[in-house]
């Protein structure tokens, strides 16, 4: 396999999550589910310790779908991020305005796994 080959894969995590993002700040669920596999699992941060495990895209959909109703100015901004191989880490910083228009953030990590060219992973990981 030739160098640029390897770089191209490399890279080809990282640009998947990064259109993940931008479908995530668009509050666009059905992009974001495009880029998705069938059997994807999603870990989300909530309840601490260990968050809620969510497994296939019937699931995944409805906790999205559930999540921008509840947080409708939910918006991530990269801070950071880096790949290899069929895995990326993204670091974080998440906000939010609640009802009174006051907002919030704070700050994590996703590690997630690309399989056959779409995300079959997406473990959530938030700062204390």
């Amino acid at each position: 396999m030739s160098r640029p080959t390897r770089l191209a894969k490399i890279e080809a995590a990282v640009r998947l999550v990064l259109q993940f993002n931008n479908a995530f700040n668009q509050h666009d669920v059905a992009g974001m589910m495009q880029l998705m596999s069938d059997a994807c699992v999603f870990e989300n941060t909530y309840p601490a310790p260990d968050g809620t495990r969510y497994v296939g895209k019937e699931a995944v959909t409805q906790f999205w779908r559930d999540f921008f109703r509840e947080s409708p100015h939910a918006h991530i901004h990269i801070e950071e991020i880096f790949g290899f191989g069929n895995r990326c880490v993204m670091r974080w910083r998440y906000s939010w305005a609640e009802a009174a228009e006051q907002g919030g953030h704070v700050r994590g990590v996703d590690i997630f796994q690309v399989k056959d060219g779409l995300i079959s992973e997406k473990l959530s990981y938030v700062k204390g």
